[in-house]
């Protein structure tokens, strides 16, 4: 499970038939660096599928690669990311 943030939304012209109805956002995964703020994301976006409704600027768990297929068996659906949770707050301890 990693953490990401919503950074816009996906629309499809002619999505595929299992996406029928799916709402897809755009994230960036984060490191602790990220959530701590000493760097800004550098990675590239990802499109992750979305059944709990995150808005942009939200904070979300997200499941990637087979995990995130789970959640719709025994149907499939070709998806490589699955928002698992959107996160209220992120506490980080300070290393001692």
């Amino acid at each position: 499970m990693r953490i990401a943030q919503v950074i816009g939304t996906v629309t499809l012209g002619r999505p595929h038939p299992s996406f029928q109805g799916a709402r897809l956002k755009l994230a960036l995964r984060l490191s602790l660096s990220n959530l701590t703020g000493q760097t800004e994301p550098g990675c590239d976006p990802l499109v992750v599928w979305d059944d709990l409704g995150a808005g942009i600027g939200d904070k979300i768990a997200l499941a990637q690669g087979p995990e995130a297929a789970q959640p719709f068996r025994p149907e499939l659906k070709p998806v490589d990311a699955y928002n698992a949770a959107i996160l209220d707050r992120i506490n980080l301890d300070e290393p001692q």
